[in-house]
């Protein structure tokens, strides 16, 4: 019976021995087909780091070119506001130049008003010194040429 059991648990060693190889087979083929489900999915993992490596790189490319295009605005806008501020200045100088001379101008006739009855009415016996000939040289239209000319006196001048 020893015998008979030992050829049987050898049987059933071969046995083992056969699905142990069937067991290692099919673990070598799972192992095989994980390996390949690696790659793959690397593969893929690579093409996808790829593919955002290649947006990225075109996202800098646009922003780039937005960026140069919104400095040129920029500094074109900068020039504008440079160039209105210097015409703006030069008004500014302009409008004070001729307030000034508006009021010369103005002291000027109030002076004047005011001296034409120091010296009495104009008349033929009288000589004014402001009118000549004694007409009304200043209330005349025809006589505005004097309006045309730059002013030369200012109103320290006039001041006693």
């Amino acid at each position: 019976m020893a015998s008979s059991s030992g050829t049987s648990s050898g049987s059933s060693l071969l046995q083992n021995s056969g699905s142990e190889e069937d067991l290692q087979a099919v673990m070598d083929e799972r192992k095989r087909k994980r390996m390949i489900s690696n790659r793959e999915s690397a593969r893929r993992s690579r093409m996808r780091k790829q593919k955002h490596m290649d947006d990225l790189a075109s996202l800098v490319t646009q922003l780039r070119n937005e960026n140069h295009q919104i400095l040129t605005s920029v500094n074109l806008t900068t020039q504008k506001y440079l160039a209105v501020e210097s015409e703006n200045s030069v008004l500014r100088a302009q409008v004070s130049e001729l307030s000034h001379r508006l009021e010369s101008l103005n002291e000027i006739t109030n002076f004047l008003n005011a001296t034409n009855g120091v010296f009495g009415p104009p008349g033929p016996s009288t000589t004014c010194f402001l009118e000549p000939e004694g007409s009304a040289f200043f209330n005349n239209p025809f006589n505005m040429a004097y309006l045309s000319q730059p002013i030369m006196a200012s109103a320290d001048m006039l001041q006693y």
